[in-house]
């Protein structure tokens, strides 16, 4: 569902492609701002191509939005939004992307997390910390990590009662 066109605002090397999808209508990205996942989502393997669309500006979610499947999308955010202190181990992330860097310190590499939302009980959302999505902005690759010994849950509570 992938239209490339010349992009007026560029320099002609650059294309700018419209993207379908059943949540946002047609979206228009530049092709440096698809996001190469060869492994894709774990259960959606066969989608490798994602674009991460803002939810809104003052919003600490993202859409997570296949490029090739106009209906599959999911939401994420950066899990110190609610948690400073998760990080991945970075064994795992050089393990499993052979990047050098940490991600606390490196600009490169961002960490993402997935959000299940419960359509009747939105304060009952949780967060998938043991299936991180890290993005290499500089190659523009992702890979969502398995951390299999790990003090977190893959349905971890954002939302704190009080």
């Amino acid at each position: 569902m992938v239209q490339p066109q010349e992009s007026a605002i560029t320099d002609g090397r650059d294309m700018t492609v419209k993207i379908e999808t059943t949540r946002f209508g047609t979206l228009e990205v530049t092709e440096d701002k698809i996001i190469s996942m060869p492994s894709g989502m774990i259960g959606f393997g066969e989608y490798k191509r994602f674009i991460i669309v803002q939810h809104n500006a003052d919003s600490p979610f993202f859409w997570y939005q296949a490029v090739d499947e106009p209906g599959l999308a999911f939401v994420l955010t950066n899990p110190n939004y609610f948690m400073p202190e998760y990080q991945a181990p970075p064994s795992v992330v050089k393990r499993e992307t052979g990047w050098e860097g940490d991600l606390a310190d490196s600009e490169d590499l961002e960490l993402y997390v997935t959000v299940r939302i419960p359509p009747d009980d939105p304060e009952n959302m949780t967060a998938n910390l043991i299936g991180p999505i890290v993005v290499n902005n500089k190659t523009m690759e992702a890979v969502q990590l398995v951390i299999a010994k790990s003090k977190y849950s893959h349905r971890h509570k954002i939302l704190k009662k009080e």
